[in-house]
């Protein structure tokens, strides 16, 4: 038995009849092709899916795809506009934030809302907002400096 699912993903709507089980974080890569979105331990400790389901940061893994029925849903692709990097995007870019970029999709979208609930966020508050995501890569020192990069720049400064 499928259930029907409607859903706006970075402003485009997709419906589909899907099987009740299918997680939300497949259903964006297979369903709607948007791969930016990773599946890292499919037990929601890395992070790696995070997404923004009505403006909340989400683990995709963690949720079926008929739990996102009627959503609005942002992913990596959805942030960059006209060709420009959203300032969280660039920030990675400018101080070496990607690292191997298997984190990455995950870590931008948890900034961007550690970013709208603390725009001017310290270091403790960036690192303490980003528990929930795992960068294997070693350290978290770029990705800190990214983040203070991004509020930077959506300041204004």
């Amino acid at each position: 038995m499928k259930l029907p699912v409607k859903m706006t993903i970075n402003g485009q709507t997709y419906s589909q009849d899907v099987e009740p089980r299918l997680l939300l974080v497949h259903y964006i890569r297979e369903n709607a092709g948007l791969t930016g979105t990773h599946v890292g331990c499919d037990t929601s400790q890395c992070g790696a899916c995070t997404i923004s389901m009505n403006g909340q940061a989400v683990k995709s893994c963690t949720l079926f795809a008929v739990q996102a029925d009627g959503a609005s849903i942002t992913t990596i692709e959805g942030l960059a506009r006209n060709g420009d990097l959203h300032p969280i995007q660039q920030g990675f870019w400018e101080k070496h934030g990607l690292q191997c970029g298997f984190c990455t999709p995950g870590m931008i979208m948890a900034a961007q809302q550690l970013l709208e609930r603390y725009p001017r966020p310290t270091e403790e508050q960036i690192r303490h907002q980003l528990e929930g995501n795992l960068c294997r890569c070693t350290g978290y020192h770029n990705i800190v400096k990214a983040i203070q990069w991004a509020a930077e720049q959506m300041a204004g400064k």
